[in-house]
């Protein structure tokens, strides 16, 4: 057995190959645009948004002012019971005010995975409340992502992650992801008196930004309203721009029953999440009656003052700017601008012109030669001054919504570059 020196600093990175990071660190030192640079000096094209989420860019000092004069106004408290602040209150105004059901409510946690686990759990608290407590079971998508929390991993379709922590929470199953006939089956197979929810991404992220047939989410949509499930539109990645609209799922002639949000809502400057609530959801818990039901949930930071803070300076910039129909404008744009690579040796398929992400997935051969291909591209990118994420067959893209025409020409230009590093190497 081969061992490897263990990292000289303790801390431990999320989905990363500890034994590997020692020596392969890139420490982000600053930010500013479309740009990060490194310890060493380096500048990178922030092709991720980092991981979905700087929508804007970094280094906006609208954020910094509001998040500032927010910490010398009350720093923190809490929103359980009776208890609220200001900008949670405003946010969760304006938030409800964009929402696709008028009178939508809104639940806030510290990210996308509390959006989730919040979400599984008021479907169910949902039914259970209106005489129906079997409904239980969540349907999920094969290569769907929903977090790591218990419930989104459990819901998640990406089998690797769920693995080697033993058994996950019950009740759920997964669905092709491009099929709502699959949907329509599983539905009546587990019984339509026992399934709660159905959880859907408009195009699916860290899957392989996998986009939906045409019809697909209306279809879907359908089923679960005729069936008596509820749809929940996971928009953490989709949301604030990404596909042109405020939640990527109103690009649809649709009304989900829960929609998700996170990352793009303070354009992660600060950990914050949103679960959007349809009024005849949330009904059962708004009645005002006496002895009316709790709902016992809830993070600690949820509707933090300084994240909300935060969240309403992020909407402002959104408004301002004009930045969210800039997900659709730019689609094309970041298409072209990978069309170059389509046609290489080593490239399977491109998968872009829905909203401002891409993926460019290796070709079988070059995966079943070399697995590791995926990290081994995102090093030689890299090295072309561009941050792109690995999946498991190929690399995504998220640029921020403020990248323009010389960005593209960067990506344009640098991917076939890095491509053919990573071809030398194979």
């Amino acid at each position: 057995m081969v061992t490897r020196a263990q990292p000289t600093n303790p801390l431990w990175h999320p989905f990363a190959d500890m034994g590997a990071v020692d020596g392969d660190r890139v420490v982000i030192t600053r930010g500013a645009g479309s740009y990060v640079w490194d310890d060493q000096g380096n500048r990178y094209f922030d092709a991720t948004a980092s991981l979905w989420y700087a929508n804007f860019g970094h280094g906006r000092d609208e954020i910094t002012t509001a998040v500032t004069d927010q910490l010398r106004k009350l720093d923190s408290y809490n929103l359980f019971g009776y208890y609220a602040n200001e900008p949670a209150l405003e946010l969760a105004e304006r938030v409800s005010a964009l929402a696709p059901t008028p009178g939508s409510k809104v639940f806030f946690g510290s990210g996308g995975g509390d959006a989730v686990d919040t979400a599984v759990k008021i479907a169910r608290a949902h039914f259970a409340q209106t005489g129906r407590p079997e409904k239980t079971h969540v349907i999920g998508r094969v290569q769907g992502y929903h977090g790591t929390h218990g419930y989104g991993t459990a819901v998640g379709g990406i089998p690797v992650n769920g693995a080697g922590f033993g058994p996950l929470a019950g009740d759920f199953s997964h669905v092709p992801y491009d099929s709502a006939e699959a949907l329509d089956a599983e539905i009546q197979r587990v019984g339509a008196d026992k399934v709660a929810a159905f959880f859907c991404e408009p195009v699916i992220g860290a899957g392989g930004v996998l986009h939906p047939p045409e019809g697909y989410i209306e279809a879907v949509a359908d089923i679960c309203r005729r069936h008596g499930v509820l749809f929940v539109a996971d928009c953490v990645i989709a949301a604030f721009g990404r596909l042109g609209t405020w939640f990527g799922i109103d690009r649809w002639p649709v009304e989900p029953d829960m929609i998700t949000v996170a990352k793009g809502i303070t354009g992660g400057t600060i950990p914050l999440g949103a679960l959007i609530v349809a009024p005849h959801v949330a009904e059962p818990f708004f009645t005002g009656a006496p002895g009316a039901p709790t709902l016992r949930h809830g993070p600690t930071y949820a509707g933090h003052p300084v994240a909300c803070a935060a969240g309403n300076a992020t909407l402002d910039i959104y408004e301002r700017d004009g930045l969210i129909p800039r997900g659709r404008e730019l689609e094309k744009p970041l298409a072209d601008a990978l069309a170059g690579v389509a046609d290489h040796r080593l490239v399977g398929e491109v998968r872009a012109g829905l909203g401002f992400l891409a993926a460019v997935e290796l070709a079988p051969d070059v995966l079943a030669a070399d697995p590791g291909a995926p990290g081994r591209w995102q090093r030689t990118c890299r090295e072309e001054g561009l941050l792109v994420r690995p999946v498991a067959k190929g690399i995504v893209m998220s640029p921020p919504l403020i990248a323009d025409e010389p960005e593209l020409e960067l990506l344009a230009a640098g991917l076939p570059r890095a491509l053919e590093r990573l071809a030398k190497s194979l």
